[in-house]
């Protein structure tokens, strides 16, 4: 039986794409490619582009992973949409988990199929070391998904209420 009251939670969704796409273009149309603005200790708004997955992962393999890239979001979107809808209404907590990674996965989709790379931007750096660049996309599904695990190893208190007894 489908859930569709949990599809409320698609506006964080819609919200997550709205901030990625809107810092992307912006920074696309303010910064040169591979332009590093410092703004605090330890943060930078560097300029680069990803043709591969998390950490550049398969960034030189030539063209091919675009698609594999964004067929794999699309069928991600697509699972994680049926899941909302089978949610119970306590599943409040997994619910909004769900809509982060969504939009985070359809942030990164639009990159993928409108210029075949990612707009990354955000630059965490201690020293000469560099964490790989990330967007807001990438943000929203990394809170996603550690909100997913804390879901199921009980810290989110999405258990389901108990039943008045007879």
């Amino acid at each position: 039986m489908r859930n569709l009251n949990m599809l409320k939670w698609l506006w964080l969704s819609l919200l997550a794409v709205v901030l990625d796409q809107g810092s992307k273009l912006a920074i696309d149309g303010s910064m040169q490619l591979y332009q590093c603005i410092p703004l605090i200790p330890y943060f930078n708004i560097t300029y680069v582009r990803n043709t591969g997955a998390a950490f550049s992962f398969l960034s030189d393999a030539g063209g091919w992973q675009r698609w594999a890239f964004a067929g794999l979001a699309l069928v991600i979107s697509v699972v994680i949409t049926v899941w909302l809808t089978r949610l119970k209404k306590h599943e409040t907590f997994l619910a909004v988990a769900l809509a982060l990674v969504l939009g985070g996965a359809i942030g990164n989709l639009i990159d993928r199929l409108a210029y075949g790379y990612v707009i990354d931007f955000l630059d965490v750096y201690y020293g000469n070391w560099h964490w790989p660049a990330f967007n807001i996309a990438d943000s929203a599904i990394t809170v996603g998904v550690m909100m997913m695990l804390a879901e199921s190893f009980g810290l989110a208190g999405s258990k389901e209420p108990d039943l008045p007894q007879d």
